[in-house]
Order: C-alpha cells, then sequence, then structure tokens
C-alpha cells in the first residue's frame, strides 16, 4: 500500500513534471510519423509508384499488427451496436487514406499535413446542430481563418520560390521546387482531414474505454483494408499514366516507417496524448508540435520552404482552430473537465468524457 507521505508527494507535485515524459513521447512519436509522411512522399515522387498501392501495401500489415496486439476476439464479446460502426468507420478510413494519398502526391507534405487540422470545422458544424447562435459567429470567424490560411498555401506562402517575404533567399542548387496550386487543388486533402476527423468522432462515440477504444480500432483498420483491396486491385489491373503502369518498387525505408511510426505507433500516442495529456488533433497544442516537426523535415530533406511564410499560415490556421473550438472548450473548463480542445467533439455529453475510475 502506498505510503500517506508518497501520496501527499504525487498529488502536490505540479502536472506538467508529472506529464513531461508523455509528452516527450507524443512529440517523437509525431516526429517520427512526419519523417516517415516525408519518405513516402520523396519515394513516390521518384519512382511514380502508384499512392493507392503503396498505402494498401502499408495498411495491411498494419492491420495483422493492430490484430495481433489486441486480440478483439478475446475478452468481452463486442456487442453489434459497436462492431457495426467500427466496419463503417473503416471504409471511412480507407476513402480518407486514399484521398489523403492523393492529396500527398499533388500538393507536397507540408500542405497534405497541415490541411489534416480541417477537421476542425466539425466545431462549427456542432454549432450549427446544436443551435449555440451566440457563439456561431466566432467560429465562423474561425472558419474563415482557417479558409485565408490554406488560400495562402495554396498559393506557396510556405514555399520560398512563391513567398512573399523576398527578403529570403533560396539556394536553388539542392532544393526540391514545388508548383503553385489554387484553392480547388487544395479541396482533396481538406476533404481528407474532415473525413479523419469523423473518423475519430465516430471512435469516441462507439468505445469510451480505452482498452476497448484500441480492440475497435484494429477492427477499423482491418476493416479499411478488405475496403481497400478492391481499389488496390483495379489499380493494378487498369493502372494510370501518372503511376507507372501500377509497379511498386521497393523501398524498405519508406514501407518500414510508414507502417510502424505512420499507423502503429502514432495511433498509441495519440490515445495516451488524449487519455492522459488531454491533447486531441484538431487543436493548436498538436499543430504546434507539428509545425515544429515539419520545420526540422523541410531543412533536412532541402525542400523549398519559407519559414516566414510557414509560420504566418501556421498561426493563421492556429488562431482558426482556437475559435473554431471555443465552444467545446470553455465547456469543458466551466464543468471542471479536461480541456479536450477541437472541432470533433461534437458537443460530447460530460459523463461520456469524465475521466476512468483507476
Amino acid at each position: 500500500m502506498m505510503s500517506p507521505n508518497k501520496l501527499s508527494d504525487d498529488r502536490g507535485s505540479p502536472p506538467h513534471f508529472r506529464h513531461t515524459p508523455l509528452q516527450i513521447i507524443h512529440i517523437v512519436a509525431n516526429f517520427l510519423r512526419i519523417w516517415s509522411i516525408y519518405s513516402m512522399y520523396r519515394y513516390i515522387s521518384q519512382t511514380g509508384a502508384s499512392v493507392i498501392l503503396f498505402l494498401f501495401a502499408c495498411l495491411a500489415p498494419s492491420s495483422i499488427l493492430f490484430l495481433i496486439l489486441q486480440k478483439p476476439w478475446k475478452g468481452r464479446p463486442l456487442a453489434n451496436t459497436q462492431v457495426v460502426p467500427s466496419v463503417i468507420n473503416g471504409g471511412i478510413t480507407a476513402l480518407y487514406l486514399i484521398l489523403w494519398g492523393k492529396g500527398l502526391k499533388s500538393c507536397g507534405p507540408v500542405r497534405s499535413i497541415l490541411a489534416e487540422y480541417s477537421g476542425a470545422v466539425l466545431g462549427v458544424l456542432s454549432a450549427l446542430l446544436y443551435g449555440r447562435r451566440s457563439h456561431l459567429w466566432k467560429k465562423i470567424g474561425g472558419l474563415v481563418a482557417m479558409l485565408a490560411s490554406f488560400y495562402l498555401l495554396s498559393e506557396g506562402w510556405a514555399m520560398a520560390t512563391y513567398s512573399p517575404f523576398s527578403w529570403e533567399d533560396r539556394d536553388d542548387s539542392g532544393a526540391q521546387t514545388e508548383q503553385s496550386l489554387g484553392l480547388k487543388q487544395m479541396l482533396v486533402p481538406i476533404f481528407a482531414g474532415i473525413l479523419s476527423a469523423l473518423r475519430r468522432v465516430i471512435t469516441r462515440r462507439v468505445s469510451i474505454k480505452n482498452q476497448l477504444k484500441r480492440r475497435l480500432h484494429a477492427l477499423t483498420i482491418a476493416s479499411a483494408t478488405c475496403f481497400m483491396f478492391p481499389i488496390a486491385m483495379w489499380d493494378i489491373i487498369i493502372g494510370s499514366p501518372s503511376d507507372s503502369g501500377g509497379r511498386l518498387p521497393f523501398s524498405t525505408w519508406a514501407f518500414l516507417s510508414t507502417i510502424l511510426f505512420g499507423n502503429i505507433l502514432i495511433f498509441y500516442a495519440d490515445s495516451i496524448a488524449e487519455e492522459r495529456l488531454h491533447m486531441v488533433f484538431s487543436s493548436p497544442r498538436h499543430l504546434m508540435v507539428a509545425g515544429a516537426c515539419i520545420i526540422v523535415m523541410e531543412v533536412v530533406y532541402k525542400m523549398d520552404f519559407s519559414l516566414s511564410g510557414f509560420m504566418v499560415c501556421c498561426l493563421i490556421l492556429g488562431f482558426g482552430i482556437y475559435q473554431a473550438t471555443a465552444v467545446e472548450r470553455g465547456r469543458k473548463d466551466s464543468l471542471g473537465k479536461p480541456d479536450l480542445s477541437n472541432g470533433e467533439s461534437l458537443d460530447f455529453d460530460p459523463i461520456q468524457m469524465s475521466p476512468l475510475p483507476t
């Protein structure tokens, strides 16, 4: 039994000191995940491999690993009200991955990663659905700021070639030049980000307990693999001119990093961050971590990168997310609950989000 003195010491220690190891784990996991995205982008852009085949080749072993780790067939039997939404969520996950992969190939890593935070627009949807008109204009303002940030990204503000900050000089000898896009081309990764947020909403609605959420996630990934299988086979048979006839050259680092870091590790790291740090995706804090990792990767990979333009886009995007999630954040703070400040909560009931007994 724990002594009273030790218990009082634990209670008296500052929360940020107790959570420092978990924060480090979350930062490292996000860094490795973004590293896997850059390795995937370089692999696809250099080899011309099919995006769908690559994602399927990484998703299939990931689903096997999740099933081995979680064993959803063991323990308390899962109800149909939990299994059926998880299978449907697998279809949404498959569609999200396909759109996100297409967006990564056409828009580049910076714009595709930041577009994932477009899921915060669900905060505006929650205000419309639940009739909180008093905060509607604040959420609409956040939505406008997010759209402005995506527009600046599409115009190339994060790239040294198109950045309006003329005092930044770029060395053309080793940098990879990306092209400027319109907002229309950005719609694919933006829609993928909304689907990603929707699948997280469904996950939280179906599963409350942490262990149950991990078991259902294994079913979701296995279902996503099944949904993506016929699309991948069709891509092999038909192929496309831009995908080198459906060929898939092998690259050990690109595949292993996507499987281990892009699928496996990031799920457990985000689960720990949500359960212990009360930090969810599509939140300003999560965006700050991702932005720092992107800066490091852009420098390491010698991309066409403008630090000033990127910071401006991130600040506008973070402000938009903050405004779009103001109602959910305020409700959690007023109720004395953890701050789950994201637009994906869609007005969760306070009882559902209460801490689990230990």
